[in-house]
């Protein structure tokens, strides 16, 4: 709901919308996991049509998806038939900028049956999977190779769009080897390698994800100029270079773990080296805004399924300070994530 509707709407019409948002999130789960998008992307199909290679019941799966029409996911035309628009577009398996693996994540059963249990974490301040017994949730999730897959997809897909928005926007023109710490599959600095041919760099997370990595580098060419390490950044991270750079990487961790993991770095680098953190920053006012919106609800989203949390400038700069960093400055993207540089201290 936009905040022209709330604008224009009794307040308990604007409390009936946001109560019920999680019909359109189920829809949107199921419509994504029945390929629906795919099956339009030849033409228009009515129900029926769509019915049969799905496994549904037609008037049951018409109204699915008229309620996603009225949201602005899918268009109905005047013969009945479903049809892709924007939206919809975008929730194709596999194609550039496709949204399919974010939904099929933000949508899927873990994080949903995480948030039930929202109440568990406000009133411990833990995360959901402590209240299952699970000590370290990116482990437990790494056993369902389903999960996995749909997440290491979307981080992708997102990354591959925050590159192009970091290459942009930060002069790496003083930096030789970039190390990516908990880089995932290296989309990020592969896509900054592209538009900076003098940079070198080094993909260091989990090896299952640095297996990944590899394979992509190779295809990409770029072997050459780029490796991919595995290893725990919780224990150290490769050293030698000059530039290291964590996306929604800090966001993931408590205040002490993510002290941690930068304490690391500041330890792996030179005096002259550079921290760059991709983050999304929390605005120090709250307001009904789309950047507020999405701070919020990422916090949230961190608070019950990471333990991690979003964070202002002022937080991350004691973040800074408590690693042996001075925060520099902080470049904004058109993406609602900015570079945070960091400096060590002396």
């Amino acid at each position: 709901m936009d905040d022209a509707s709330h604008a224009t709407l009794p307040p308990q019409a604007v409390l009936y919308q946001l109560a019920t948002g999680h019909y359109v999130t189920r829809a949107l789960d199921l419509v994504a996991r029945l390929g629906i998008a795919d099956l339009l992307k030849d033409g228009p199909r009515t129900a029926e049509e769509l019915a049969a290679p799905t496994g549904t019941h037609a008037p049951s799966l018409r109204r699915v998806l008229r309620l996603l029409v009225s949201r602005g996911v899918f268009a109905e035309e005047e013969s009945g038939a479903f049809a892709l628009n924007p939206l919809g577009e975008c929730l194709r398996e596999g194609i550039p900028g496709s949204a399919w693996a974010l939904v099929r994540l933000f949508t899927g059963v873990r994080i949903q049956e995480a948030w039930a249990d929202l109440e568990y974490c406000v009133r411990t301040g833990d995360p959901a999977f402590r209240k299952r017994g699970i000590v370290d949730n990116f482990a437990e999730m790494a056993r369902d190779p389903e999960t996995t897959a749909v997440f290491d997809m979307a981080m992708a897909d997102f990354t591959k769009i925050a590159a192009i928005a970091v290459a942009a926007n930060y002069d790496f023109s003083a930096l030789r080897t970039v190390v990516d710490v908990g880089g995932g599959n290296g989309a990020l600095l592969i896509g900054i390698l592209d538009a900076h041919p003098h940079l070198h760099g080094v993909v260091f997370d989990q090896e299952h994800a640095a297996a990944r990595a590899r394979e992509q580098i190779a295809a990409r060419g770029l072997a050459a100029r780029c490796q991919a390490v595995g290893g725990d950044f919780f224990a150290e991270v490769p050293s030698g270079g000059d530039g290291y750079l964590l996306k929604h990487v800090i966001h993931d961790w408590d205040n002490e773990r993510a002290t941690t993991i930068l304490r690391n770095c500041r330890r792996a680098m030179a005096p002259t080296g550079t921290l760059l953190l991709v983050e999304g920053t929390y605005p120090p006012r709250v307001e009904q805004s789309l950047a507020s919106r999405g701070a919020a609800a990422n916090d949230v989203n961190m608070l019950v399924n990471t333990g991690g949390r979003q964070r202002s400038e002022e937080e991350f700069r004691s973040l800074f300070a408590a690693a042996g960093f001075t925060l520099t400055r902080i470049i904004p993207t058109p993406i609602n994530v900015s570079v945070i540089e960091g400096k060590p201290r002396g």
